[in-house]
Order: C-alpha cells, then sequence, then structure tokens
C-alpha cells in the first residue's frame, strides 16, 4: 500500500523488520519448551534467546541487505534468516545448529502471519470503535432533526438525520462483531513439521507457543493453516469495507449542490478545485469510496487461496504477501478517516426542512391514505384520491399558480367528503412520523 494511506502504527506490524522479529520468538519459544522436554540442552536455549534478542532487537537496514543477499543463494527466506541469526560476532555459535529442529518453514510463516493478522485486526477493532463513537455521538445529536426519508433517490416519507445515523451505528456495531469473530478465527499457531504429523517435534512444543503469542493450536494443520480461516478473515474486511462504502455514498448524496443537507467539514485555506475557486468536493468519502473496492477486491483471491495441493502448496503464498497488508491497511485507514468526517460532518437542518417541504407536503401521502380509509373510504378510493392530488401538485411545482398538496386534495370531491380541513392538517402533522424515534434508540444505544 501507498504511503499515502498507510498509518505508522499498521505499517509497523507489517515491515520487515517486525517480521523478523516475531520469527525470532517463534524460534525462541519453540527452543525453550524444546530444551525442557530435553530436546535440545537448556544452555543452547539461553544463548539463543538471549544472543537472537539482541540480534532482533537491533536489525537495521544492512541487516535487512543481509538476509536478501543470503536469499538471493539459498532462494528460501526462512532458511536465509536462520543464517543471519546464526552468523558474525552475535550469533550463537555452536548453539546456533538447535534452532528450527523438527520444524518446517511454514510453522514459522503461518504462525507468524497469525500473529500480523491478529494485531492488524486490533487496530481494525479500535477503527470500527471510533467510527461507531462518532456515530452515535452525532446520532444522539440529530435524534429529532427532521429530514426527507429517501427510496430509489426520491423523496419518500420524512425521518430524522439521528435515525438515519442510527442505522449506520448498528450496521458497524455488527462489523465489529464481524471483525473480532475474524481475528479469533485466524489466531491459530501451528507447529507441526513436515506435512503436520509431528513427528519430528512434541505437540506441547505448539502449545507453548500458541500459549506465549495469545494463539489457539491449529487442531490439524497438514503442515499449514487450513486457508478457510484466512478466506474469512478477508470477507469480514470486505463486508466492513461495504459499510464504509455505504456511509460514504450517503455523505457523497447529501453533499451534492441539489441536496445540501450536510457536508464534509472544510478546512480553512483548504481549495477545493485548482480552476473552479467556488468547489467544495467531497473528497474524503470519495476517497472511501475507492479504499473500499480495494478492500472488496482482496476477498476473491483470499477465496482462491483455500484450495492447496494434498498438505501444502505455496501457491497461497505471493498473494497473501500483497492483500494481507495491503488490505488491512487500506481499511485501517478507510476507518479512522470516516470517524475523523464523520466527528467533523457540517449538517444543514435548516435544509433538510426545506427539502421536506419542497415537493409541497406529498411526502405526507400515506399518511393521508390511512386517515381516508379509516374515515370510510375504500383503499382503492382513498389511493385514487391521494394520488391525484399528489400528482396535481408535483407536475405544478415551480408554477406561480402552484398549489400545495392539501389543498388540491381538498379539491377532489372523495377525499373532501370524508375529511376537512382541519383533520387533515392532523394527519399531515410531521410529528406522527417520529412518534416512535425514541424506541429505536432505547433500542440501539439502551438510552430513553
Amino acid at each position: 500500500m501507498v504511503p499515502r494511506y498507510t498509518r505508522p502504527q499498521m505499517a509497523a506490524i507489517w515491515s520487515p523488520e517486525e517480521r523478523f522479529r516475531i520469527w525470532f520468538e517463534i524460534e525462541a519459544l519453540a527452543a525453550e519448551k524444546m530444551a525442557e522436554l530435553g530436546t535440545i540442552p537448556a544452555e543452547s536455549a539461553r544463548v539463543i534467546r538471549e544472543a537472537g534478542a539482541r540480534r532482533t532487537a537491533a536489525i537495521g537496514a544492512a541487516d535487512l541487505e543481509r538476509i536478501d543477499e543470503i536469499e538471493r543463494v539459498t532462494r528460501h527466506d526462512v532458511i536465509a534468516f536462520l543464517t543471519w541469526l546464526g552468523e558474525g560476532e552475535n550469533g550463537m555459535g555452536e548453539h546456533a545448529r538447535y534452532i528450527h529442529q523438527g520444524m518446517t518453514s511454514s510453522d514459522v510463516l503461518d504462525t507468524c502471519l497469525a500473529v500480523q493478522m491478529a494485531r492488524a485486526a486490533d487496530l481494525l477493532i479500535a477503527g470500527c470503535e471510533a467510527v461507531m463513537a462518532a456515530l452515535k455521538a452525532r446520532a444522539i445529536e440529530h435524534r429529532h432533526t427532521p429530514t426527507i426519508g429517501r427510496s430509489h433517490g426520491i423523496h419518500a416519507e420524512p425521518t430524522t438525520f439521528g435515525l438515519k445515523l442510527a442505522g449506520h451505528y448498528v450496521e458497524f456495531a455488527r462489523n465489529l462483531g464481524r471483525l473480532r469473530a475474524a481475528r479469533a478465527e485466524v489466531a491459530t499457531c501451528a507447529i507441526s513439521g513436515p506435512v503436520g504429523t509431528f513427528a519430528s517435534v512434541d505437540p506441547a512444543v505448539e502449545a507453548h507457543v500458541a500459549e506465549k503469542l495469545g494463539l489457539a493450536v491449529e487442531p490439524v494443520s497438514t503442515q499449514v493453516i487450513p486457508r478457510d480461516r484466512h478466506a474469512a478473515f478477508f470477507c469480514a474486511l470486505a463486508v466492513v469495507a461495504g459499510g464504509v462504502e455505504r456511509l460514504a455514498t450517503e455523505v457523497r448524496h447529501l453533499q451534492r449542490s441539489e441536496v445540501r443537507e450536510a457536508e464534509e467539514f472544510f478546512h480553512a485555506g483548504q481549495k477545493g478545485s485548482s480552476a473552479m475557486p467556488h468547489k467544495r468536493n467531497p473528497v474524503l468519502s470519495e476517497n472511501l469510496s475507492g479504499l473500499a473496492r480495494l478492500v472488496r477486491g482482496y476477498a476473491m483471491p483470499a477465496l482462491e487461496n483455500i484450495t492447496l495441493w494434498h498438505e501444502r502448496d505455496i501457491s497461497h503464498s505471493s498473494v497473501e504477501r500483497v492483500i494481507a497488508p495491503d488490505a488491512t491497511i487500506a481499511l485501517d485507514f478507510a476507518l479512522m478517516r470516516l470517524a475523523g468526517m464523520m466527528e467533523k460532518l457540517t449538517i444543514y437542518p435548516e435544509r433538510m426542512t426545506e427539502n421536506l417541504e419542497s415537493l409541497g407536503g406529498v411526502v405526507h401521502s400515506q399518511k393521508v391514505l390511512l386517515a381516508l380509509t379509516q374515515a370510510g373510504l375504500s383503499r382503492e378510493g382513498a389511493y385514487a384520491a391521494v394520488q391525484k392530488a399528489a400528482m396535481d401538485t408535483w407536475l405544478a411545482l415551480g408554477r406561480p399558480d402552484a398549489k400545495r398538496f392539501a389543498e388540491n386534495l381538498l379539491a377532489v370531491p372523495e377525499a373532501a367528503g370524508c375529511m376537512d380541513a382541519a383533520a387533515l392538517a392532523a394527519a399531515m402533522d410531521p410529528q406522527r412520523d417520529f412518534r416512535h424515534v425514541d424506541t429505536v434508540f432505547a433500542r440501539v444505544f439502551g438510552t430513553p
């Protein structure tokens, strides 16, 4: 992922330096348990831990180049790392031969990836919680702010802006659950040796490493951790990205010049266009839509990684080297950007009211329809009367002689015979639309 969309906290998880530190930690923990079991000398485990800790703690650009240099010869990344770990003045001498006893490369690679993905998930969980906090605050702030609800992009019935935001909040609450479940599924350790039989490494080693790293033990690893776990992780990220884009798309729509009900905060000195000084563009939400497309795109190769030859191949490896950092980095950035955008979102209640009333009152048509049926008119007759008045209002919008919906309705004999002006005004009272908003808020936020 390009630096523009990379937060330092997430980048650190996927850095080569951190990857090698995790590799060493796995090797050191395994060696310590092997020493306890009598597989290797206790002194060797101590030297491996102390010398390796010094070496990996100070790992820098020169060390990375040395590891790459070794790999250019060995054509094997884990062997290159182990060779580097045991060489030089800070090396382990004769004790180096006890590193990686009975283990296979996937034991290190897959367990390391599990650690990295779990740590990445922790940041994504924090990002999701930040979005929820922003949505909750703004939803409560605008719990009773009237606005028009839309279906098919067309005015439907009144709602409140807080209720719209509450809907996004509960979606992100579900997304939070998905991220937590995805973390639990992928946080598994496998140190079972070639083809996963434990023929050359005791299962107690795997259990020890798993416990120390905060991972679960993979029941049957077949040398690699099954990739359905990883596919579930990336699919969860894709669903979260969908929630990001749904909210971003709503903001983009509300910021359109014809709507202007809300807009991204416009900073002092900000420029919207190189050519048109008046522009105030929804650049943050558009950026979020683009990032969401990337994250969703990573789900398909993760699904294709499930199928491997026999007990193990490495067709998944090149894929994961790209999608694991890129997907988590992109979504991490998107979540924190979304949280900040919603915290500072500029909201225009007056414009919402203006838009709500812009169609002459036709948005109250269902309430009038129900009132007419309760007054004795058949549903078919009531629908025809209300629709005629609504269409007369709609088609005359903007004309000097335009009449509002209520006036047109009272001109329809079937309606006028069942309802007078006072009854019609009572039926069209906007507060009737909002009488259960507090019930929904109590359901969502647990507040009266």
